[in-house]
Formats: structure tokens, sequence, C-alpha cells
């Protein structure tokens, strides 16, 4: 029997992989996803634009996880990464947004407004540099078949570097484009420790705002969850509207 096996190894090493894949499949694809976008900012100009891979600051005794940050004379440019295929639906201000496979759906957090809490927390490290021009831009594979409505720059990666070139106007100096990207490279947390817990109160709150939901209570504001009829269908939102936008798209 052991003969058996091991004349099978490599059999059962396909088995280990598999198993592995399939266990850490999201972040194999997301790491991929990221590594991608990392290779094609290298083609940037090194002397006007500054790129930061995976940068996680500290705000308020939290930490936040920036995909990509390019500090540049044109701006601040805040990249968050997502490697999905399928349709994607969704719109500037909706809670979330829908991967659609055939007849399979499944939600994920709209990444515009994932992408505006990075914002903020780079607002809050560099706080002394009043008048920086910040740049959102979500960047999805060629895989996708984007279809949002958004105001905000969602594309695909092929299109990121003409994208990011589409600035041409300096706001910031040499000077300040050096310090910045000397102060968040000094800001960034590298911390093992630190960043598996990060990871542990995303799934953390995850969880809590999916059991509120299910409970009909919003997790924003805590009010009723009701059915709405909307330009594009229909969908479940705070009874609290306007006050509270907070949206889950069927």
């Amino acid at each position: 029997m052991i003969k058996a096996f091991l004349e099978l190894w490599y059999f059962w090493l396909l088995v280990l992989v598999v198993f592995v894949y399939r266990l850490y499949k999201a972040k194999i694809k997301g790491i991929i996803g990221e590594k991608t976008i990392s290779a094609f900012l290298t083609r940037l100009d090194p002397t006007k634009y500054k790129v930061i891979n995976d940068l996680m600051l500290r705000v308020d005794g939290k930490t936040s996880q920036i995909d990509h940050v390019v500090v540049s004379n044109y701006g601040i440019f805040v990249i968050e990464t997502k490697n999905y295929k399928g349709w994607i639906l969704g719109d500037e201000h909706g809670e979330s947004w829908t991967q659609v496979i055939y007849k399979r759906k499944e939600k994920f957090f709209n990444p515009i407004r994932q992408n505006y809490g990075h914002i903020q927390a780079l607002k809050q490290n560099l706080q002394e540099y009043k008048e920086l021009n910040y740049v959102p831009i979500i960047v999805f594979s060629i895989n996708a078949d984007l279809k949002v409505k958004t105001n905000t720059k969602v594309i695909y990666s092929v299109k990121l570097l003409n994208t990011i070139r589409e600035f041409t106007a300096e706001t910031i100096t040499e000077q300040q484009k050096e310090e910045i990207y000397s102060r968040l490279l000094a800001l960034n947390v590298r911390d093992k420790e630190a960043r598996t817990q990060h990871v542990e109160e995303i799934h953390k709150k995850k969880a809590e705002e999916a059991n509120l939901v299910s409970a009909n209570s919003c997790p924003k504001c805590g009010g009723e969850l009701i059915m709405r009829k909307g330009k594009y269908g229909d969908f479940i939102g705070c009874k609290n509207y306007p006050k509270c936008r907070f949206t889950i798209t069927s």
C-alpha cells in the first residue's frame, strides 16, 4: 500500500495543490490582481511618479490598507484593484455591487466607498498638505464586464496608465512630492501581526453587517430596511433615506 502511494505521489501532490487553491482562491486571485497592477505601474516615469504598493496606515487606532498609491506632480492617485470576472453591476452610492456569472450572483462591498475610506486615511496622515488633489481609481481585470454607472473612474487594468496620464496639470511641487512619498513610506505598517489583525477586523465587520441585514436592520444607522423601486429595478434600502443612503441591490 505504501509502495502504491509513493508511485502516485504526483497525484496526491496535485490533490493537495487543488485543495490549497480552493481554500485560498479569493486571496490568491487578489494577490495576482495586485501584482499585475504593480507591474503596470513600473512603466510610469519614475521622475514624475512615485509608486507605493500595499500601503497600510494607522487611523484613530485602526488600520486602512490601500492596494496602490501613486504620488505624482499631478496629484495622488489612490487605486483599488478587483480581480473579478463576469458582469459587474453597481453605482456610485450603493452599499454593495453585484458580480454575475451565469445565474449566480455574489455581493461585494462598493469599491468606490472602500476607496473613499482610503482617501480619508491618507488625508488624516497628510494633514499639513491641505490642497492635495486625490484621484480615486477602481481597476478591474479584463475578465470583468463592467456595467456600472459612476462618476468615479472605474476602468479596466489595460487602461490604467492612460487614465493616470490624462492628468497633466502640475499641482504638487517636486519638494512636496518627495516629502509626501517619504512620509508615507515611513508610516507604512509592515508588522505581520498588525496586518493579520486588519484582515480579522474586516471579516468581523462583514459578519456583523450581514447579521444586521438578516435582522432587517440598517448597518449604518439602525433604521428599518424596506423594499424600494428604482430606475434599474427593485432594491433594499434604508427607511431613513435620504438621510441614510444604505442600499442593497437585488
